[in-house]
């Protein structure tokens, strides 16, 4: 068995955490559901999705390649994975940060040209790689062999994680950016708490003891 239930759980719950801190991805379809409707977020959310596979593909193969052939492997990324969680949470505490329910003036685009923007805004966005470089060693176990499998496995719950929680954004865009316009303390807190749920992250990946077999 490659994961246990509880361990999905926790791997989903911690994914949640991290889909809700607002990204380049979460800003531009929430930006074009705003400016186009919920039906232009949609479809810009599926090329999103589809720029995460091309990640996940690419950092499946490169990771079990990389622990397979250099037993130390683990260590260099889990403390290099340790200092990016950090800096995403300075980026989620501090002050000045872009509102991601703010209306923005864009285009109106066509279904194909909103497709491949969400699919380009992902697919150049380092920030991804490097969450699936850091993020994926806290729950992978290479004593228990299939690492590719187990890489794509958890990597499938962080798309649909991502998936869901963006579409149900996207679909109640212009309700939620209302509610944040009258309540600026509730997105600080919310900015805090999740700059607290990543730094918790960076520490459990720092003090992980697990070795590359």
């Amino acid at each position: 068995m490659l994961f246990s239930a509880q361990e999905l759980l926790i791997f989903a719950l911690a994914a949640l955490v991290l889909v809700l801190t607002p990204g380049p991805n979460m800003v531009y379809c929430v930006s074009r559901s705003l400016t186009q409707g919920p039906r232009a977020g949609l479809v810009s959310l599926g090329g999103v999705v589809l720029g995460f596979l091309v990640h996940l593909l690419a950092a499946a193969l490169g990771l079990t390649a990389l622990l397979a052939a250099v037993p130390l492997a683990f260590d260099a990324i889990r403390y290099a994975g340790a200092a990016y969680l950090l800096w995403m949470a300075w980026q989620a505490v501090k002050p000045g940060g872009a509102a991601p329910f703010e209306a923005r003036s864009l285009p109106h685009d066509g279904p194909r040209t909103l497709f491949l923007m969400g699919f380009m805004t992902n697919l150049l966005n380092p920030k991804v790689a490097m969450f699936y470089l850091s993020f994926f060693p806290q729950f992978l176990h290479p004593e228990r062999g299939q690492l590719l499998l187990q890489s794509l496995t958890l990597g499938s719950v962080q798309i649909a994680t991502s998936a869901v929680v963006n579409a149900l954004l996207i679909l109640c865009a212009a309700r939620v950016a209302v509610f944040l316009n009258r309540n600026a303390a509730w997105m600080r807190a919310q900015r805090y708490f999740m700059g607290t749920v990543l730094g918790l992250l960076a520490l459990r990946l720092l003090t992980e003891k697990k070795a590359a077999a």
